[in-house]
């Protein structure tokens, strides 16, 4: 980067540091380090809301997702809004009548001890292991700029995250969060417009759309239905999207402390309910944004000589390898098919803008053929690099908006949007880990230890468990990566392994008031958390095909089905009743 752009960066992050230091001054109690003093009003709560689930990774590999596989995964949000309205009505008046600290306090007021626990552990893993994965995306950007060794890298952005958010609390986080998504939108429509002026001339905007449609990158709707039926293995379609994406939401937004954890700083009930509703109307449009950034990039490539592999540091130890002189024909190679898209394509748009529809069913046909032999390309470079020799991380997608980035934008927004993803990660992980430090003052330090601790005492306490578990997530960045063909969607699928049992606890819990046998709720839920890791498995393993999405429905109706069975069977043999934790 130019030293104009490590000023920026610098400048930025400063600003954003003594700004929160500034907002943070709060009540030295749990309520005002957790909750604000449940005294924010909606707006903030919506950008606290927005900031805590538009992490780094959002704006590092949602464009790279959608350079590689298209617009589709936008269709992952489709059963959001509905989440909300869900939410709003069941979920948050039980919060906020009950005054809770954490979501999982009230499992102990409808079922027993051992029910919160389990379900708060469940988050505190699963939430743990995510937010390690929000570390690690801002290390690869200082890793690919600086040529630092990822793992101290790891060290060095994880220390700064957990001084910052340890220094901070909710307030702060929520404050910050507002001017971060203000810088944040800010650089990232600096960032379109740049792309759309870089474009050659005579090929504009819907041009450029036009083109990525024709090459199947806009295909933003899929049925998921097929000739043979239901396409389950399918990750992102109309059904995935609206079914699988509902419960995941609901989950996400109506059990995960670090969501629940945003609406509870409200100043009332009308308050939470309007931020919640507002992320229900923004989330789609905005990651539709985003994701478009990313088949813009697309359409610039197709133009201007792209890597072949965009991971810079991988790339070097290809060249210092066997591979050395076919990787350089390859580059050439790949060069050559370049070039020749770029005189296909301007036929192309002229014959669209004709209607010429032989011409252009034509050209289409020559510029998928030309883009097919690009990316066996770019698959064989990716078998070198995750050869035996190389031994490196075959997939890009979390570098390819990195590398351009740095490789063609003016100096200045350089530094601008090295920041914006920096913020970001800040913003979420802060959030990520006030939660977790929440969950384990609340529902195990409190619970579980005999000592009556001074409201400044716990205030002191909950900022060691912050630190620890910041240290926590720094190791799960070091060894945690190879789940997901990017890390937005490893972080889902996370999340999918561990949320629909979560939520199928709190469905019990509100809507089968007939329910009062904690032991049939706690048991149901571990058995149903067995087959959501054992569906994974099996999936990984190529035993059967089913997209990750499916594994939240199954959790949440596996909770309520063995439930229903336990609770008869309980009634029924009088089975003793197991002691409680």
């Amino acid at each position: 980067m130019n030293q104009l752009d490590w000023i920026v960066l610098i400048v930025t992050l400063s600003g954003i540091i003594a700004y929160g230091i500034y907002k943070s001054r709060t009540s030295h109690n749990l309520d005002g380090y957790f909750l604000s003093n449940r005294s924010l009003p909606w707006g903030l709560v919506l950008l606290s809301i927005m900031g805590t689930q538009a992490s780094a990774i959002t704006f590092l590999s949602a464009p790279g997702q959608a350079y590689t596989e298209g617009m589709g995964f936008v269709q992952y949000y489709f059963g959001l809004p509905i989440a909300m309205v869900v939410i709003c009505i069941f979920f948050v008046p039980v919060y906020k009548r009950l005054k809770v600290y954490t979501a999982y306090e009230y499992l102990e007021t409808r079922f027993d001890n051992k029910t919160r626990t389990l379900t708060s552990f469940l988050f505190l893993l699963q939430r743990g292991l995510s937010t390690g994965l929000s570390v690690l995306a801002p290390s690869i950007i200082l890793s690919s700029l600086l040529g630092w060794d990822i793992y101290w890298t790891n060290i060095f952005m994880g220390g700064l995250l957990i001084t910052y958010t340890i220094t901070g609390g909710a307030k702060a986080v929520a404050y910050t969060q507002q001017l971060q998504l203000i810088i944040i939108f800010t650089g990232m429509f600096l960032a379109a417009y740049m792309v759309i002026q870089m474009l050659p001339g005579g090929i504009g905007f819907i041009d450029a759309l036009k083109v990525s449609g024709k090459l199947g990158k806009l295909d933003v709707i899929s049925t998921g239905i097929t000739d043979k039926g239901v396409d389950w293995s399918g990750k992102y379609n109309l059904l995935t999207g609206i079914i699988g994406g509902f419960f995941l939401s609901l989950s996400y937004f109506g059990t995960d402390q670090s969501q629940v954890g945003r609406y509870l700083t409200a100043r009332s009930l009308k308050q939470s309910r309007m931020g919640l509703i507002m992320n229900g109307f923004v989330k789609i449009p905005m990651q539709f944004f985003i994701l478009l950034i990313g088949i813009l990039v697309f359409t610039f490539y197709q133009f201007n000589k792209a890597p072949v592999f965009f991971n810079a540091k991988l790339v070097k130890k290809i060249e210092n390898s066997s591979k050395r002189d076919s990787f350089y024909t390859l580059q050439e190679n790949y060069d050559a098919v370049t070039l020749q898209k770029q005189a296909v394509i301007p036929q192309l748009v002229t014959a669209m803008d004709a209607k010429d529809k032989p011409v252009v069913n034509e050209k289409t046909i020559e510029l998928r053929s030309l883009q097919n032999r690009a990316d066996s390309m770019r698959t064989k470079v990716k078998a070198w690099v995750s050869s035996k020799e190389i031994n490196g991380d075959s997939k890009d997608t979390d570098y390819i908006f990195l590398r351009f980035v740095v490789d063609h934008l003016p100096v200045g927004l350089v530094g601008l949007l090295i920041a914006i993803i920096f913020l970001a990660s800040w913003g979420s992980i802060a959030a990520a880990i006030n939660s977790l430090a929440s969950c384990t003052m609340v529902d195990f330090h409190r619970r579980f230890t005999k000592k009556n601790e001074t409201a400044e005492s716990e205030y002191r306490l909950s900022k060691w468990y912050t630190l620890g578990w910041g240290v926590f997530c720094i190791i799960v960045a070091m060894f945690t990566y190879d789940i997901g063909n990017s890390l937005i969607e490893a972080v889902n699928i996370l999340g999918s392994l561990f949320y629909g049992v979560i939520l199928g606890v709190f469905v019990v819990a509100l809507f089968m008031k007939r329910i009062k046998n904690g032991n049939a709720v706690f048991w149901a839920a571990v058995i149903a958390e067995l087959i959501v890791l054992t569906v994974y498995i099996l999936t990984k393993k190529g035993i059967f095909s089913m997209g990750f999405l499916w594994l939240n429905p199954i959790g949440v109706f596996g909770v309520i089905f063995f439930t229903l069975l336990l609770n008869q069977l309980w009634k029924k043999k009088k089975l003793p009743v197991v002691q409680e934790l």
